[in-house]
């Protein structure tokens, strides 16, 4: 019985094995070997085949230790990171703990709304925010402070070090995480059994209680997913970041983070370092794999895996 439910799981898990392989560990083996090379400006017939061992992370931690403007990369990447994770779980939950309680109209158009930033263009979408955050008398922001006498001249909002240029990344990218997470567990408390709602109804508990002891703790799964998944992936993202930095709305070295610092010194201006890059980027991809393996520990992940006791095989 076990081995015909692995035949059938294998069966059924073999197309997205093939995925990962193919999109993930075949690009994550060829950049681990890049890490080793001299490789510059893509010429792969004169640095591909030469392998420098650990050259190029001596000089990624050489810089971390004494470069002033990779010191500020780093430190943008703890603050994004860690300050939008938790716009974005504790938001998508608390929009979807809030649409839970209105009628079906309702909730359909705040969830709407709160999609349209990803359903944006990411140039669009970021051009929206370059000109409200502007920092001339043109910028959305800055007009409406100065009409109504709160300001006499314009305020460069992203050019302000450090927290300017971080506030307005993570709110720029905060709206865009938020939609995913109130997505998942909109999904999830759907699936919660009515009954236990009206029950508590009946039994006089409010919104707050309900939440709190019967649609939070069912949703523990998602949870997980959720904080799993933007913790990956706010480690990893770059478009928004890049175009805000391209066009000098926000402070270069406090409006990039590792993943953007790895795509440009790829793919950037000047002179390209593939080698620097992919040492960078194998870094990101431990502290992803570590970070994720923590958040799974501390969430115990292993727990909520365990059969429960009395099931009939």
């Amino acid at each position: 019985m076990k081995g015909k439910k692995l035949q059938t799981l294998s069966f059924f898990l073999s197309p997205m094995i093939i995925m990962v392989g193919l999109f993930y560990l075949i690009p994550l083996i060829f950049t681990i070997y890049i890490s080793f090379t001299k490789m510059k400006n893509w010429n792969t017939e004169k640095y591909l085949s030469e392998v420098v061992g650990f050259y190029n992370y001596q000089r990624l931690f050489h810089m971390f230790q004494h470069d002033p403007m990779i010191k500020a990369i780093l430190l943008t990447t703890v603050i994004f990171v860690g300050i939008t994770l938790i716009i974005n779980v504790l938001g998508g939950l608390l929009l979807a703990l809030g649409t839970f309680f209105v009628n079906e109209s309702s909730a359909s158009a705040i969830r709407l709304l709160w999609l349209l930033p990803r359903m944006s263009p990411i140039a669009v979408y970021s051009l929206v925010w370059y000109y409200f955050f502007h920092g001339s008398d043109i910028g959305t922001l800055n007009s409406i402070l100065m009409k109504l006498g709160a300001i006499s001249t314009p305020i460069p909002w992203g050019q302000m070090t450090p927290w300017g240029a971080w506030s307005v990344i993570i709110f720029v990218n905060g709206l865009v995480g938020v939609s995913f997470g109130m997505i998942v567990f909109t999904s999830s408390l759907n699936q919660i059994p009515k009954e236990l709602v009206i029950a508590a109804r009946v039994d006089g508990a409010s919104a707050w209680q309900i939440s709190r002891r019967i649609l939070i703790p069912l949703t523990k799964w998602h949870f997980l997913y959720v904080l799993t998944w933007q913790f990956l992936s706010l480690l990893t993202t770059y478009p928004h970041l890049f175009l805000l930095v391209e066009w000098d709305l926000v402070n270069r070295d406090y409006g990039t983070t590792l993943a953007l610092y790895v795509f440009n010194t790829a793919f950037g201006r000047g002179e390209q370092d593939q080698g620097l890059a992919a040492a960078a980027a194998v870094i990101l991809s431990i502290i992803g794999i570590l970070g994720g393996f923590v958040t799974l520990k501390v969430l115990q992940f292993e727990r909520m895996i365990h059969e429960p006791r009395g099931d009939i095989e």
